[in-house]
């Protein structure tokens, strides 16, 4: 198990993000999960494509999901389950901050 204290996060005030890794040194385990709390405005680099799969847990507010060309509304209590073949990031439109638990296999934060 993991507390508080053993999870470590950063932050991008340009792009109005907070990245916190749940499970310290995930990067060599078969699957990687975060947590991401996006401003009000603000969004999360674009992920080039990859190898591998993701999935999302919106735990509070929106976030637009684009992949590729396509932009996909997703809200609080939603899930978006995608694969890496295409460029993808997160972006809240909205006016409240959105936080979304997020998994990749392999990692790739």
């Amino acid at each position: 198990t993991y507390t508080y204290e053993d999870m470590f996060e950063t932050e991008n005030s340009d792009l109005k993000y907070k990245l916190m890794w749940l499970v310290p040194n995930a990067q060599k385990n078969e699957m990687e999960p975060i947590m991401i709390t996006i401003e009000a405005g603000g969004k999360y680099i674009e992920e080039e494509p990859h190898e591998g799969e993701e999935f999302g847990y919106v735990l509070k507010g929106s976030i637009v999901l684009v992949v590729g060309n396509k932009r996909l509304k997703v809200k609080s209590k939603e899930t978006f389950y995608i694969t890496g073949k295409e460029g993808h990031y997160l972006e809240n439109v909205s006016s409240a901050d959105a936080k979304v638990l997020w998994l990749s296999t392999p990692p790739v934060f």
